[in-house]
């Protein structure tokens, strides 16, 4: 967070027009970040990590939500900072930073067989109010036109089969990968390495994501990457819905 505020970013929030953006790996509470002078008509609200300088989500939105919560009622998992809730008149948004399988896919288990299935209970509890957006960097690429090079990757944290079968079963909860609603087609992605010139030869990975319930799919309007922003390894993506 402290870095991209150097990089341009209130130039990117007056330039996209959102109405809600959600920020992930923000590494830093608010305290740390509070001499700067924020664009007005904004509304922040911040989940620090215990751990200092790790993990974190900041969700801006211009309209202030009926509720806002942090975690997911699991204590083990909300000492990360990874969940932020908010509950709007017609649904709820969910910004989540998913655990990394780490080096040697160190947490590959904790975050397959504990995180993901106590995740999806979140939405789920949600969901029996309002349908659910959740967004965020899910550390995943799902399918192999998720990522520029699937065979040198397949056991590699991000594209293991086990991680793109938890995400799978998030969808098949009843949720849509709204970017593959509009397009089929390979060669986008969300992440990039800083090595190698990745960026500019397009050697990525699509992981950040928007998911929808699949009730919202006829207010869903658009679903986009925008690979021209700069200030970090990875880019925005968002949805127009109505």
């Amino acid at each position: 967070m402290r870095s991209i505020l150097s990089k341009g970013f209130f130039h990117f929030l007056e330039e996209a027009q959102a109405d809600v953006v959600c920020l992930q790996e923000t590494k830093a509470r608010s305290d740390q970040v509070a001499e700067i002078l924020w664009p007005p008509g904004w509304h922040l609200f911040w989940n620090a990590a215990q751990r200092p300088g790790y993990s974190g989500t900041l969700l801006l939105t211009r309209t202030i939500p009926l509720l806002v919560t942090t975690g997911i009622d699991v204590e083990e998992h909300d000492r990360e900072g990874r969940v932020i809730s908010a509950e709007f008149p017609d649904f709820y948004l969910v910004n989540v930073y998913t655990p990394n399988s780490g080096r040697e896919l160190a947490r590959l288990n904790y975050r397959t067989s504990e995180w993901t299935p106590a995740f999806l209970n979140h939405l789920l509890r949600l969901g029996k109010k309002k349908p659910v957006i959740f967004c965020g960097d899910l550390n995943v690429a799902h399918r192999e036109i998720d990522l520029a090079r699937p065979r040198q990757n397949t056991r590699n944290a991000g594209f293991t089969f086990e991680e793109r079968e938890a995400f799978s079963k998030i969808l098949d909860a009843g949720f849509l990968d709204t970017f593959r609603e509009f397009h089929s087609e390979g060669g986008s992605y969300t992440w990039w390495s800083y090595q190698n010139a990745a960026r500019q030869r397009n050697i990525g990975w699509r992981i950040d994501y928007f998911c929808i319930a699949a009730a919202l799919r006829p207010s869903l309007r658009s679903a986009f990457i925008w690979p021209h922003i700069p200030g970090s390894d990875h880019c925005p993506v968002g949805i127009e819905i109505d």
